[in-house]
């Protein structure tokens, strides 16, 4: 059971997206499994493989194995060209392997997979920062709130290419949206204003919420208290706002179905926000 003081609560949800995951992939006809997806080049098996790779990697270290390490990563740039390879390796190996072991071997490691996040203490330092953040250093909250984001993504990714909606609601989808919206400040961190500057971002509908940019006197910070009018107010729906975080559609076309008030260029910075590794 989570604390009551973590900021945003995900490991409970990990058992839940899974069972959701191993029953979608269950439903798929041969056909599904060759759909193109949002994940660029990759198809609905590429995905779903991929998410196995992000199982099987966790659960090897926690069993104290690394596996190929990089000789040294100087920058963010070359970290994602790191992760970038990794990916592309392991999809090329597993089309080799056929939809229903995959789908077997997804059920067995997503278990193990959540029993290990549950395990963690969530306020120790974590074993990776949210990099798109801007963290160096980051407590297991949001290192395991960040791989809830990977989840959600990538299965919304494959419901979407197969027309099989069934995550896109309130109890899945805000943990992972506020996940993405803790990316703010550090989107924000070159843009100068005056103090006290507020943005407040919409998430609209039943799924959303609302998120408030405020600045300080030398950074960006969330607030949750706001008394005074947003100096720009920016609303994107649910469906816009996932795929733009996640590089599944292009700036101008998130900008093109959303809505701006107030000061339009501050708010558009919004709309270069990457909570992804890319």
């Amino acid at each position: 059971m989570e604390h009551k003081d973590v900021p945003i609560q995900t490991t409970h949800l990990f058992p839940v997206l899974d069972r959701l995951l191993i029953d979608l992939l269950k439903s798929l006809s041969p056909e599904d499994w060759d759909k193109p997806t949002l994940a660029r080049l990759w198809k609905v098996k590429d995905v779903a493989a991929h998410l196995l790779d992000g199982n099987m990697r966790t659960i090897s270290s926690q069993q104290h194995f690394t596996g190929e390490t990089p000789s040294s990563i100087n920058n963010y740039r070359e970290l994602v060209d790191y992760l970038n390879e990794l990916n592309a390796t392991w999809v090329k190996a597993m089309k080799r392997v056929s939809p229903a072991l995959l789908t077997e071997l997804l059920e067995i490691t997503g278990k193990q997979y959540s029993e290990y996040m549950a395990s963690q203490d969530l306020f120790a330092p974590a074993i990776f920062s949210v990099a798109w953040a801007g963290e160096e250093q980051s407590v297991n909250w949001f290192h395991i709130a960040r791989e809830y984001t990977e989840k959600w993504h990538h299965q919304q990714q494959i419901r979407e290419a197969v027309n099989k909606p069934g995550i896109m609601h309130r109890e899945l989808f805000y943990p992972f949206i506020n996940t993405l919206m803790q990316g703010l400040p550090h989107t924000y961190r070159n843009v100068e204003d005056k103090e006290n500057t507020l943005i407040e971002v919409i998430i609209t509908g039943e799924t959303g919420g609302s998120w408030y940019l405020q600045k300080s006197t030398d950074k960006w910070v969330l607030i949750t208290d706001n008394n005074k009018p947003a100096d720009c107010l920016v609303n994107i729906n649910p469906d816009i706002a996932w795929k733009l975080f996640t590089k599944g559609v292009s700036r101008q076309q998130a900008l093109q179905n959303s809505s701006l008030h107030g000061d339009i260029t501050l708010g558009e910075k919004l709309f270069d926000m990457v909570a992804v590794m890319a």
